[in-house]
């Protein structure tokens, strides 16, 4: 599999709203970060669902390293 582009350095703060579904962007080249906007087609990549339990703040990744995407997990750190 290709390695994604890394869109960001610091996880995206999102506010959410329990019962809907969001799609993130697992190849980082959506210029919606961090939701798909189909930049993948052609690539080894999709978008990963996420569905909220519960109305507040989420932080996703925008490395697209993190081991628990669509959040983060702090893989950032790592990243040179």
């Amino acid at each position: 599999m290709s390695e994604p582009v890394i869109a960001g350095k610091v996880p995206l703060p999102v506010d959410v709203e329990a019962g809907k579904t969001y799609w993130w962007c697992s190849c980082g080249k959506s210029a919606r970060q961090p939701f798909c906007d189909a930049s993948h087609k052609g690539t080894d990549f999709t978008p990963v669902r996420y569905d909220a339990t519960q109305t507040g703040k989420v932080w996703f990744c925008a490395c697209k390293h993190s081991a628990k995407a669509p959040l983060c997990d702090g893989s950032h750190k790592n990243l040179p």
